[in-house]
């Protein structure tokens, strides 16, 4: 007599959670390549790479911060806030230091240095005074924009001329004819992905992410991690900042605009947890270039107007949203 199956096989399931992102990347590769021949040039390739590296670099940083639980809404007013006080400090030393490579490092360690002091103070402001990080950076994003604004009197902060020369390379030129961006964002995720996958502070960071309480039983120093994932957050900015200047030689009050909302995107598209206990440093590239894929087929086509990419991304992310409560609810 037969008996009945009690342990069926396993069937191979689809996990979009993990796909999905790989998949949408494809469909917008090919989308892209159906509408426009040149979309697949490398100009064009080498342009979008380039240009989502900025977000990319922050992108990262995001990442950390929000699989512990936090979030930052003041990264592009911090990079534009960098932006000027970069070019400020390095248009004032131009008559004593001169033209050349040493100027422009002075102008660096500036950003590196006013990004580390940024995210300490959004940090501190989180940990030690126990303030929401919605409420804590939502008032850091107008402080920076309005200091920005007032440091270039409502204008525009200009790099000097000769100045811009020396410093193009750093975005323009590159090695193997990748420019430097595209190589700083590759160091970047790939530091991040070791990091979050293989290192303890990864670790710590989605366990003080997944309940705090459980993470200081486990003997976690709670503050230090939190604390670190907005300083590394804001050293990050400060490079992706380095990286920026060159491009233009100025900064704005319209610099940055949105930075914020791109760089929680991609994180969020990526896999990473809104509420924090998991992230996924990979995940976040692959958004980050979705997002730009999308703003630049946007550009490249007659259909939809390029000033709804802020639209886009916004639906991108209530949909991430909704597709990561319901994976909890089936849970």
């Amino acid at each position: 007599m037969a008996t009945a199956d009690t342990n069926p096989k396993p069937t191979m399931r689809l996990d979009l959670k993990v796909m999905g992102p790989i998949l949408a990347l494809v469909v917008l590769v090919v989308i892209g390549a159906l509408m426009n021949g040149n979309f697949l040039s490398a100009g064009n390739i080498t342009n979008v790479l380039s240009r989502s590296a900025f977000i990319g670099i922050i992108a990262v940083g995001m990442t950390f911060v929000i699989t512990a639980g936090g979030l930052d809404l003041s990264v592009g007013s911090m990079a534009a806030f960098i932006a000027g006080l970069m070019i400020l400090v390095m248009n004032g030393l131009l008559p004593v230091m001169g033209v050349g490579w040493p100027l422009v490092f002075v102008g660096m360690l500036t950003a590196i240095v006013a990004g580390t002091a940024a995210g300490f103070i959004n940090g501190f402001l989180i940990t030690n005074m126990r303030i929401e990080a919605f409420i804590v950076t939502l008032g850091t994003m107008g402080i920076y924009r309005s200091l920005v604004t007032w440091l270039a009197d409502g204008g525009t902060l200009s790099l000097d001329f000769g100045m811009r020369a020396i410093i193009r390379p750093i975005y323009f030129d590159g090695i193997l004819g990748i420019s430097w961006p595209i190589i700083v964002f590759a160091l970047v995720a790939i530091l991040g992905e070791v990091v979050m996958r293989r290192g303890a502070f990864g670790r710590h960071a989605a366990a003080v992410g997944s309940n705090d309480q459980v993470a200081r039983y486990s003997s976690v120093n709670v503050n230090r991690v939190r604390m670190m994932t907005y300083v590394g957050l804001g050293v990050l900015v400060g490079i992706a900042t380095i990286m920026y200047v060159p491009r233009l030689g100025s900064a704005s009050s319209s610099t940055g605009v949105l930075w914020e909302l791109e760089a929680i995107a991609a994180v969020i598209i990526g896999g990473t947890m809104l509420k924090g206990g998991f992230g996924r440093v990979w995940g976040t590239v692959i958004g980050v270039l979705i997002l730009s894929l999308i703003g630049n087929i946007l550009n490249l086509t007659d259909g939809v107007s390029p000033y709804l990419n802020g639209a886009v991304q916004g639906v991108i992310i209530i949909l991430a949203v909704i597709l990561q409560r319901d994976k909890k609810a089936e849970g």
